[in-house]
């Protein structure tokens, strides 16, 4: 596909999940929506992180990879992407009551996911 669909209303957009359900219940992931295309995550946290030397919170690894958004309604998007890692997370976004279902794929693992999302840039 050459002409990978990319919602405006996605584009440019700084977006928290919160994970309510699945396999990462309770974290929350910060997701940038870059104009050339890509995204980008990384682990929020919701406390003052320990700054600690090594600890975790200041080495928190960023990834990137290309997305596609589709408008379903003015304000309900699909959303999906390949991680580097091989999982392939499909989101739907309702920016209305700011609810997101969706699910989450690798080789050997299919999880079903719900959270919220909030718009924060």
């Amino acid at each position: 596909m050459t002409d990978i669909p990319r919602a405006s209303a996605i584009r440019g957009k700084t977006m928290r999940w919160t994970w309510t359900e699945g396999p990462t219940k309770g974290q929350v992931y910060e997701h940038i929506f870059h104009s050339d295309g890509t995204v980008e995550w990384r682990e929020a946290r919701a406390a003052a992180p320990d700054r600690s030397a090594g600890s975790a919170a200041t080495k928190a690894a960023k990834e990137r990879a290309p997305y596609a958004a589709f408008e379903v309604t003015s304000e309900v998007y699909a959303v999906s992407y390949l991680a580097p890692s091989g999982f392939t997370l499909t989101v739907v976004l309702n920016l209305a009551n700011r609810q997101l279902v969706g699910f989450a794929s690798g080789k050997d693992q299919w999880h079903p996911l719900r959270g919220t999302v909030e718009v924060v840039g």
